[in-house]
């Protein structure tokens, strides 16, 4: 099974996962970094196999039903998928070319895209290869956010999470300047450098785990920013849109698709746009109705349908 080492990829993960423990199945998560954990534990249901457990990976595949990768994790894991005859999953978190090439190899049963256009980039891709080595089926099973785990009553600051150059940390720096009576809030990310203002009205949290999001960020955010230069979702959006907090982003197609009407979206190099949407959003009347509009798109995102043919799928490959 696939490291976790972004926000996004693990709470993704983690939200598929979790409907499969409850239909009954025992599902193993085998870490391939190294961390803080040293011996096997629970997570909601799911048995997470740190790397310094030492313990032989390629018996568990041996035993498994189905193997379940990402990231770069996807070689290693097609190759012992193929050596066992097991049935390989693939969780497509980009449209990046090395991520469609690892799968090239054969043998990845089921590709689950998390967008409808990263589907579309990856059969235009598959199109120069051979049927032989395209994933068996694909499905699109948008990052899954339950909108009851993230609901709360707004905040007043404008916030970034990951304040990193590529998403966003100097637009954010450059609006704190600008709007030196607006509270900022900056959540330190778990990867990239880091852009965190010394300003006073920008206070910097640490990195935040996801089920901490509503109490530590979501209830203390008027207005998200996502002025990511790349997003092939962008989960953190649909995250606040279930608070009804409006989301202020850069036109990527991943967050066109996934904010659809309730974002409000401006490119990121336009800080004069960035700086009139939010003295507007902070009009009582513009708020209200832009926040309208993101409790509607978040009710859209229901994910009950999406993880009960997600798992159907699964299930299939074993019947």
């Amino acid at each position: 099974m696939p490291p976790q080492h972004n926000a996004g990829a693990e709470h993704m993960l983690v939200s598929m996962l979790r409907p499969l423990v409850e239909r009954g199945h025992d599902v193993q998560v085998w870490l391939s970094r190294y961390g803080k954990a040293s011996e096997p534990y629970d997570y909601r249901g799911i048995q997470v196999v740190p790397l310094e457990a030492r313990l032989d990976f390629p018996t568990a595949v041996r035993r498994a039903d189905v193997l379940l990768s990402h990231l770069e994790c996807v070689p290693s894991t097609a190759s012992l998928a193929r050596g066992y005859g097991r049935p390989m999953v693939v969780i497509c978190h980009n449209t990046h070319r090395q991520s469609f090439r690892d799968m090239a190899a054969g043998g990845t049963s089921l590709a689950v895209y998390n967008s409808q256009w990263m589907q579309a980039e990856a059969e235009l891709f598959f199109a120069e290869y051979p049927k032989s080595v395209r994933p068996g089926e694909g499905l699109v099973v948008r990052p899954p956010v339950f909108a009851d785990e993230y609901a709360t009553k707004p905040g007043k600051a404008i916030t970034l999470i990951n304040c990193n150059p590529e998403k966003g940390g100097r637009v954010l720096e450059a609006l704190a300047r600008r709007m030196p009576d607006q509270q900022f809030l900056a959540v330190r990310g778990a990867y990239g450098e880091q852009i965190l203002p010394g300003l006073p009205n920008v206070e910097v949290l640490g990195h935040v785990d996801g089920q901490r999001m509503r109490e530590q960020v979501y209830a203390r955010t008027k207005v998200l920013l996502m002025p990511s230069s790349y997003e092939s979702w962008g989960r953190v959006g649909c995250e606040a849109l279930a608070s009804g907090i409006p989301v202020v982003a850069h036109p990527t197609p991943g967050l066109c698709e996934s904010l659809g009407e309730a974002g409000i979206f401006v490119d990121r190099n336009d800080l004069d746009g960035y700086e009139a949407v939010l003295r507007k959003l902070l009009q009582p009347a513009d708020y209200r109705l832009v926040s309208k509009r993101a409790k509607a798109r978040s009710a859209e995102l229901d994910p009950t349908a999406e993880l009960a043919a997600w798992c159907d799928a699964v299930e299939g490959l074993v019947r």
